[in-house]
């Protein structure tokens, strides 16, 4: 297939391309390469995959309405991944507006291409962060997620709801995914685990909120590309067995639409994943206990039944595996 993967140059997107590339897709990359976090990184991640004979790239950006058209317009993919966004829950509080030109002005672009150029399939990212106030545990994505408490999340909820529309309204097949702490190889500089181990290599105190007492469900990026891939080849219809009563939030009924959850089965303790990091790296950590930040929700856990019933696969990499192959990356990366 010829498949557009938006976010090529960031975490999970170039994971996501190098897996598409393998099987024998022609991949079609799109990524503005900005100065969230250090370019240098994103560079090297589209080294790996740049000269492959099957791959294009397009530097752009999703918030430019007339280059999103160009790319659908000459390039004509079948499917499209859509993993481009403004990350991080915490840079919204400085930055609102990047997040809306990127998650929802941006997203509406891609749904404008896919409508006007027959696109077969949009599988693209959510979060686990669009449970928000729910703390019905495992979060499941028949349950409603109507209290967003971040930004970064109430785009991805928008993402979500916009997709649902274009689905009942142009047929457009959509999937959303939502993703739970991924980590691993190749993570973003931001993130706790990259964080930690430069702090703690550094001889530095690293920062622990809520005392380390909040759990994740901790999830290898690995784990999450096999179910980017596996959901991108697996097409959603309208549901059969609706009654015509409230549509279940995650199949629609009314529309060729699904949501997933991606993310390991088992949470861990924060504690508990940093003791897996010390034991990696073979230094202990100094740790500043700090209370939960705004916007955090205490634990996270989630509910694949759905995935693995309808698409065959459930996360497996336990944080000891995952942890020190992103060790291991660090050290050989950074020459430490």
């Amino acid at each position: 297939m010829k498949v557009l993967v938006t976010g090529t140059a960031g975490f999970i997107g170039s994971h996501v391309a190098q897996v598409l590339l393998a099987r024998g897709d022609t991949v079609v990359g799109f990524d503005s390469l900005n100065d969230y976090y250090d370019v240098s990184l994103k560079q090297a991640r589209l080294a790996r995959f740049m000269d492959h004979p099957n791959y294009v790239h397009v530097q752009a950006d999703l918030a430019d309405r007339a280059a999103v058209e160009a790319v659908f317009a000459t390039h004509k993919p079948q499917r499209v991944v859509n993993l481009a966004a403004q990350a991080g829950v915490r840079y919204a509080a400085e930055n609102p507006h990047v997040y809306v030109a990127s998650n929802v002005t941006g997203f509406l672009h891609i749904l404008e291409g896919c409508r006007h150029f027959g696109v077969e399939h949009l599988v693209y990212a959510s979060t686990s962060s669009v449970y928000g106030a729910n703390r019905a545990m495992p979060f499941s994505e028949h349950s409603p997620a109507e209290h967003p408490l971040t930004l970064y999340a109430a785009t991805k909820k928008a993402n979500e709801q916009m997709a649902h529309s274009y689905a009942h309204l142009y047929g457009i097949a959509c999937t959303g995914l939502r993703f739970f702490t991924v980590y691993g190889p190749w993570g973003r500089p931001d993130m706790a685990l990259f964080l930690f181990t430069k702090a703690i290599l550094d001889g530095k105190p690293i920062r622990v909120f809520n005392h380390g007492h909040h759990k994740r469900s901790f999830t290898y990026v690995d784990d999450i590309v096999e179910g980017v891939v596996r959901t991108l080849d697996r097409v959603p219809g309208k549901d059969p067995d609706w009654s015509g009563e409230r549509p279940d939030p995650a199949t629609s009924g009314v529309a060729p639409y699904r949501l997933y959850n991606i993310g390991n089965e088992q949470p861990v303790e924060l504690l508990r994943y940093i003791e897996v990091l010390e034991d990696c790296l073979g230094r202990k950590a100094v740790m500043e206990m700090l209370p939960l930040q705004p916007g955090d929700v205490p634990d996270t856990e989630a509910d694949v039944s759905d995935l693995i019933a309808n698409v065959g696969y459930r996360p497996v990499v336990p944080v000891e595996e995952g942890v020190a192959n992103f060790v291991r990356w660090y050290r050989g990366y950074y020459g430490v």
